[in-house]
């Protein structure tokens, strides 16, 4: 009797894959990790406040979802599962966490830094970066996770609604708030962008 190959990893489905850790597949939990921890750490790190704070709550979430595999219905994308559980441990740390001005760490600006850098300039990405991350950690928890999602991890309003536990309406007013917010911080960004370079002589206006 020939024995049927178990397929690869790379070849079943997220569903398939949570399916066979439930049913004892110790790979099939670690391959299901591998596969979006990518998207999944840059979410902890643009909901939280900091790095250790990020992959604290990245770690939460991992034994979270190991835990409670058992427990998904599969009535959403085992991403989306995935990724709300990260939010709500990163949300979590930061309600805990004491309210305090934090500065973003040179080596960790590039993950927000691609959002506005229209020329290219090295250093315009930088200070970019810098200031799209104060901007964020100045939101409101509940305001940044929103923008967060949809903004920058390309959620729909719908399934932000479903990741977040609230209603379409607070989502669409959250974000509402967290961008008008953004925008009036990042005002003069937007000025200097619209100025030409200096030339490094001086000229006199009537």
């Amino acid at each position: 009797m020939t024995q049927q190959a178990t397929p690869p990893d790379d070849a079943r489905s997220d569903a398939e894959l949570l399916a066979a850790h439930v049913e004892g597949d110790h790979q099939a939990f670690a391959e299901l990790v591998h596969r979006h921890e990518r998207q999944l750490r840059r979410l902890a790190y643009l909901t939280s406040r900091h790095h250790d704070d990020a992959e604290d709550a990245f770690q939460d979430a991992l034994l979270s979802a190991h835990r409670t595999a058992a427990s998904f219905r599969y009535d959403s994308a085992v991403s989306s599962w995935l990724y709300r559980i990260v939010v709500n441990a990163c949300l979590d740390r930061l309600r805990r966490a004491k309210s305090q001005p934090a500065s973003a760490p040179y080596d960790e600006l590039g993950r927000i830094g691609h959002l506005r850098d229209p020329r290219g300039d090295p250093a315009l990405h930088v200070d970019t970066a810098i200031m799209i991350e104060r901007a964020l950690l100045q939101l409101p928890v509940d305001q940044r996770a929103a923008v967060v999602a949809v903004d920058m991890q390309g959620y729909s309003v719908a399934e932000t609604a479903r990741l977040l536990g609230i209603a379409e309406g607070t989502v669409k007013s959250r974000c509402a708030r967290a961008r008008a917010k953004l925008a009036h911080s990042l005002q003069y960004f937007d000025r200097d962008e619209r100025q030409p370079a200096p030339s490094g002589r001086r000229t006199d206006h009537p």
